[in-house]
């Protein structure tokens, strides 16, 4: 196990993508499980706090330290076991998300999780119930794991296969691997429908493997995932389709999730997107030099269609629905070889980086939206959002996954006067998707940076339930710390 003690060493732990910056004493980076549950023992004892690092590509602050020592995972990068015939896959926490897929794909399976970094570790997907385009279709990280192994704040160890430890109503009776018995009763709370990754997962006979996914490092250390995987299809349509008018863009985006969801096409199977992403005109202007094929003066939606056996009648059906909608159809961007594939997702995740490095040029801290609403008041919350930030003046790009009703508008603040005004924008816009149902984070967690929005969107009762929770776990408040609530509720 390597131990780094001198802060030269390991600034790169202090940080993460959305440039909020903390501090600790050392940094270690286990090897095993056994090496974990040592350390684990150890602060424990000691009562000093331990914060998990993930590659640093989240958003929120979760992976930065507030004091204390921090647990690096990315020594712990080892496939375990692949089941071709029961399509699930074994691996450590610390493997790379993009790797994990280029090898499944190579045994033509597929691992559908595909949030918009792709070089994050798995165990940290896991941690924050990471989802991104393919969620439209397939769901979230959530939905693909069948299995872990966690080391718990005591180093007791827990084993969780899916179905095998479940709630009655809203409390777990279970007990660790070396027999110490737990009793949890869980927030009895109402969850927006919509895609969300705010706070603990909550709902009455649950199973218990959901209440550690999305829970951001703070119940136990992941040390080993199973996966479900299923089968490869390759046979892919992948389009960037451009539009004149946000309009016509929404209506082609309405329109291909109605029949989407419902299967059907007058009465024939067709259309059936993987994903459906926007990109306003502005965030269009903010890829062009890098992107100069880009048409001037328009908006666009990216989709992927699995195109099986129907190829023909799929890209017909597709065609058809552009042309009603009046897109553009000779400039197009249209891939069917991987290759070219590759590279509409490179321009996809192009707009997340550039963002972040704008941003942190600055020095400031990223300010961008993670909401998600119901459909029935999406579009008229996207215009209410977009003429709030035009109204204060604050330069923004918005882009996102317009399937699932889910906005990231990013503010480009030019100084700190700027970036206090964004902050209050933010909040109203959290505060408006609450009031709507909503999401404050549909897929980037809550961490230390949106605490209050959680708040906002729970209420206090809950979020003292949640800490209750975790202090089951965790009584001398070591793991994670900062991440999800504020302390203060650990203390009380």
């Amino acid at each position: 196990m390597i131990v780094k003690n001198n802060p030269d060493e390991f600034q790169n732990y202090l940080s993460d993508a959305s440039n909020y910056q903390g501090a600790a004493a050392a940094v270690y980076l286990p090897e095993s499980e056994e090496d974990i549950i040592a350390l684990v023992r150890k602060f424990n004892t000691a009562k000093t706090r331990m914060t998990i690092s993930g590659n640093g590509t989240g958003l929120t602050g979760s992976r930065v330290p507030e004091g204390g020592v921090v647990i690096a995972m990315e020594k712990m990068n080892k496939i375990i076991e692949l089941n071709e015939v029961e399509k699930y896959l074994r691996v450590q926490p610390g493997m790379i998300l993009k790797d994990i897929q280029e090898y499944v794909e190579e045994k033509k399976l597929f691992y559908p999780p595909d949030p918009t970094e792709r070089n994050c570790f798995i165990g940290a997907t896991v941690a924050t119930n990471s989802s991104g385009a393919r969620s439209f279709k397939y769901g979230p990280t959530r939905d693909y794991i069948i299995g872990m192994r966690v080391v718990l704040p005591s180093g007791d160890t827990l084993s969780i296969e899916r179905g095998k430890i479940v709630a009655s109503a809203y409390t777990f009776s279970f007990a660790a691997d070396q027999g110490t018995k737990y009793q949890i009763s869980i927030p009895q709370m109402e969850m927006p429908d919509t895609k969300n990754a705010s706070g603990y997962y909550c709902r009455a006979n649950m199973d218990l493997m959901d209440l550690f996914i999305g829970s951001e490092g703070t119940l136990g250390i992941i040390t080993e995932l199973k996966l479900k995987l299923i089968a490869l299809d390759e046979n892919i349509l992948s389009c960037v389709v451009f539009f004149k008018h946000e309009e016509d863009a929404f209506n082609f985006i309405e329109e291909a999730r109605a029949i989407t969801r419902s299967g059907s096409s007058g009465g024939k199977i067709k259309i059936s997107a993987r994903g459906l992403e926007f990109f306003n005109e502005l965030t269009l202007n903010f890829l062009r030099e890098d992107y100069p094929a880009i048409p001037h003066n328009t908006c666009s939606v990216w989709f992927e269609q699995e195109l099986a056996a129907d190829e023909e009648e799929l890209t017909a059906a597709w065609l058809q629905l552009m042309l009603k909608h009046h897109a553009d159809a000779e400039t197009t961007w249209l891939a069917v070889k991987k290759k070219e594939q590759e590279k509409f997702k490179d321009f996809r995740h192009a707009i997340s980086w550039k963002v972040n490095e704008f941003v942190a040029r600055r020095g400031l801290r990223k300010v961008g939206t993670d909401v998600a609403v119901p459909a029935e008041t999406f579009r008229s919350f996207y215009k209410w959002m977009t003429e709030l930030v035009e109204q204060n003046k604050i330069e923004y790009v918005v882009y996102g996954h317009f399937g699932n009703c889910h906005i990231h508008l990013n503010m480009l603040p030019k100084n700190q006067g700027d970036f206090i005004q964004a902050k209050k924008i933010y909040a109203e816009i959290c505060c408006e998707a609450v009031r709507l149902k909503g999401t404050v984070s549909a897929e980037h967690g809550i961490g230390k940076m949106k605490r209050e929005y959680l708040l906002m969107m729970y209420g206090e009762a809950v979020i003292r339930q949640m800490a209750k929770v975790k202090l089951v776990f965790d009584p001398n408040v070591i793991l994670n710390i900062g991440n999800i609530f504020d302390e203060k509720y650990l203390r009380e």
